[in-house]
């Protein structure tokens, strides 16, 4: 039977649905790429925001409505977080983030029976790392992108007062070294150059075990044929000098860096009981920087939390000015069902969250090509991608600067290949790319 896999949210929910997109192989599904040829259809849901669970239902309903012969199967965040409505959704079957090896098991219940299905239950108070599919475990490189990503954490056990991660994910656990070192050889044999490490709170790696998340990185450095690994988004709070001294002697880490903000108000971030101060915040960036030279600092800002004043909007503003982001991920503050942020009644208006996130994001582009500018001129490794449908090769820098090239010396590929290009010039207003020229490796 084929079998067609839509995954919504994060590089968590990209990674378990390439781990499921394995097991089902394995397990005599066949995985397409189109949708009339579907006898099933796997959705791992999101369920961050609002507009992410408005887009799942719509999602579902066109499903339905296309494809009234084929299973649906809902699994993931959404379900978990939200059973009730979840199983409203009139899907065939249903499964949350626990246990994504039985899902098998549930779409071959239902098929044998005709009956809905619905597993859904609560995460223990000390939940376990699942490797969905831990044997065969790396894909061979395809598609446009030549880095992998490698879920090594999962679970969240802060208590952020909008966020409905921990009920969707469970507590924090970790993967084991041992299977973060198998992975990282099996990418490195299906011809991988770049690991991206990924986790719910990834900065939290270890933490329940007495490991740390340099001792992830550390495993996969080591690892023969990788040449770059890349750290997802970070909490703040967890990293200190001694983690970021141990990062810069590994040789492989990339100087890129996203640090999740939020605000750049003490008041407004003690009200979403984030962990530090915009004071921690800035103290670690001038510590990185000092490591890290040329390193792209990226972040994530919500505008509109309850109770936001127009000054504190501007405390984020200077802060955005202040720091020298590479980029920012503006986005408004969503109401979610059971969190302490939803019962406030300090709500802010929907017109006034569009306006300050657009000055918001004003700001982040501002600062962004200020970054760029000063790239302007230098020499920087490209990790290459597939070539676009215009033919011009394209990558990566190590600091996530994205690079394409006009010219080339011979017709073959750059694909997967490492070489250094120049940069000269940045891309216009709210183009984020730069171009540049190899350079030649005698120079």
């Amino acid at each position: 039977m084929y079998i067609y896999f839509i995954t919504f949210g994060c590089k968590v929910n990209i990674c378990d649905t390439e781990a499921l997109e394995r097991l089902f192989e394995r397990e005599g599904f066949s995985v397409t790429e189109d949708k009339d040829r579907a006898d099933i259809f796997v959705v791992n849901s999101c369920a961050v925001t609002a507009e992410s669970v408005s887009k799942l239902r719509k999602t579902l309903r066109g499903l339905a409505r296309e494809y009234p012969r084929a299973v649906i199967a809902l699994t993931g965040c959404y379900p978990q977080a939200f059973p009730e409505e979840a199983t409203n959704e009139g899907v065939q079957v249903i499964s949350g983030t626990r246990d994504r090896k039985g899902l098998v098991t549930l779409i071959r219940r239902y098929l044998d029976s005709g009956q809905a299905v619905c597993a859904l239950s609560p995460f223990g108070p000390r939940p376990v790392f699942e490797d969905i599919c831990p044997e065969g475990i790396a894909s061979p490189l395809k598609g446009a992108h030549t880095r992998a990503f490698m879920k090594i954490q999962d679970g969240c056990s802060y208590s952020c007062s909008y966020c409905v991660i921990p009920r969707a994910r469970g507590g924090i656990r970790s993967r084991s070294i041992d299977s973060i070192e198998h992975e990282a050889k099996s990418l490195a044999d299906s011809g991988y150059k770049e690991i991206v490490l990924t986790g719910i709170n990834l900065a939290c790696y270890g933490a329940e075990t007495g490991l740390s998340l340099t001792d992830a990185a550390r495993a996969v450095c080591r690892t023969e044929g990788i040449e770059r690994v890349r750290l997802g988004s970070l909490e703040p709070d967890r990293l200190t000098e001694k983690d970021i001294i141990a990062f810069s002697e590994m040789g492989k880490i990339c100087p890129s860096f996203h640090l999740s903000l939020q605000s750049g108000s003490d008041r407004v971030l003690k009200a979403m009981n984030r962990r530090y101060t915009a004071g921690d915040y800035e103290r670690l960036v001038n510590i990185i920087r000092k490591y890290f030279p040329d390193c792209g600092i990226t972040t994530d800002i919500m505008t509109g939390f309850p109770g936001e004043t127009e000054a504190e909007h501007r405390q984020t503003l200077s802060f955005i000015e202040s720091t020298g982001f590479s980029d920012v991920h503006v986005f408004p503050f969503s109401p979610r069902e059971g969190t302490k942020a939803a019962l406030e009644p300090w709500q802010v208006s929907a017109d006034e969250k569009t306006r300050r996130a657009a000055e918001l994001a004003a700001a982040a582009e501002k600062s962004r090509v200020k970054f760029l500018e000063a790239m302007v001129g230098k020499t920087y490794p490209v990790l290459f991608e597939r070539e676009r449908e215009d033919g011009i090769p394209h990558g990566y820098a190590p600091n996530y600067i994205h690079i394409k090239i006009l010219t080339k010396s011979s017709d073959k590929s750059l694909r997967n290949l490492i070489f250094c290009v120049k940069i000269d010039m940045i891309g216009e207003m709210g183009e984020k790319i730069c171009s540049g020229h190899l350079v030649p490796e005698n120079d």
